[in-house]
């Protein structure tokens, strides 16, 4: 039987989400960047949308959050989209923050101009956001670029998914990334549902991820025991300064705790292995063995009076005990010494 198996996952990417977080000051988004790399994140994504490629300027009905459970209880569409976006100016130099700092920059668009206008960034990855995922024509549009894509999975059914995927790689996408995500904001690790990722993984055939709505790291730690391919988090300098995703993103220190224990996670996982490691080649000593513990003359018999399975583990194994038992030694044995084969008769 082989002992070890070969690794089979990569350490997911860690991907800071700066949404609107940046309160519309260009200083404050280059400062999340900057705090965001030295959390040791992949890379930084943004949204690139204005309020009139989301929505219309109309302040009743379908248009206005009516949910008093809702963080944006009391806004309309059109003014919580003014006041996220990241204006599409500072793009160009986010980008060349992002370059400086060694880190990864890419967006999401919502519609063909944010597309056509982000392609001048040769982006690494497009990202489609959960409520998206059904926009076919927006897919399209992302898939023709040939670029790697990120597609956040909340609310889609196995089917939209399946027309979705189909769709995606009919037109042109040859690197898909599905993230498991819970459309809700902050979500909870009890409607997170796990399990679905290697499922998906399996169902699709391509890298599943995490966009984790989740406060804390336990949720986003848990999912690298799954194979994920990487970790979306929404990300902010303070979540006492407010901001429109402020109440479930991270602050810097909670990014860099989760930096660390992804890497741990992900460390822990290995590979499939059985015996002795190469850490633990110490330890071996500490494992019982058999001893003579009385003072033995030449012929005596060994009994379970005078040989005793004790530790240190320098003496034949245990499972020899009752073989033993009853055998004659050929030379005088001290007490304390560990049984082995040459002194048995």
């Amino acid at each position: 039987m082989k002992k070890n198996g070969k690794k089979c996952n990569q350490k997911p990417l860690i991907i800071a989400e700066m949404s609107g977080n940046h309160n519309q000051s260009l200083e404050r988004a280059i400062k999340i960047v900057e705090e965001a790399a030295k959390a040791g994140v992949d890379g930084i994504k943004l949204q690139t949308y204005t309020a009139d490629t989301m929505t219309i300027d109309k302040n009743d009905g379908e248009f206005f959050i009516k949910d008093k459970d809702s963080l944006w209880h009391g806004e309309s569409l059109y003014n919580l989209y003014k006041k996220a976006y990241t204006p599409w100016e500072w793009h160009k130099t986010i980008f060349a923050k992002c370059k400086e700092l060694g880190i990864m920059c890419f967006s999401t668009p919502f519609d063909d101009t944010s597309v056509d206008f982000l392609e001048q960034f040769d982006p690494p990855y497009y990202k489609v956001a959960s409520f998206e995922n059904v926009d076919l024509p927006l897919i399209k549009k992302i898939a023709q670029t040939g670029r790697p894509m990120i597609v956040s999975t909340g609310m889609a059914s196995i089917a939209e998914l399946d027309e979705m995927v189909t769709y995606a790689k009919g037109n042109g996408c040859k690197d898909l990334n599905l993230l498991k995500c819970t459309s809700s904001y902050p979500s909870t690790p009890a409607g997170t549902n796990l399990l679905t990722i290697p499922h998906m993984r399996d169902l699709f055939q391509c890298k599943v991820g995490l966009s984790d709505h989740t406060l804390g790291i336990g949720v986003s730690v848990a999912a690298v025991a799954m194979g994920v391919s990487m970790i979306e988090k929404h990300f902010t300098l303070s979540r006492g300064e407010g901001g429109v995703d402020s109440a479930f993103s991270m602050e810097p220190a909670e990014m860099a705790q989760l930096v660390r224990e992804v890497k741990s996670a992900y460390l822990a996982m290995g590979s499939v292995h059985y015996g002795v490691s190469e850490q633990e080649k110490k330890s071996l000593q500490f494992r019982r063995s058999l001893y003579i513990v009385e003072d033995m003359k030449t012929g005596d018999t060994i009994t379970m009076k005078n040989m005793r399975c004790i530790r240190p583990g320098m003496g034949l194994a245990p499972k020899y005990y009752n073989i033993l038992l009853g055998k004659r030694v050929k030379c005088d044995i001290k007490r304390g010494t560990a049984v082995n084969w040459n002194m048995i008769m």
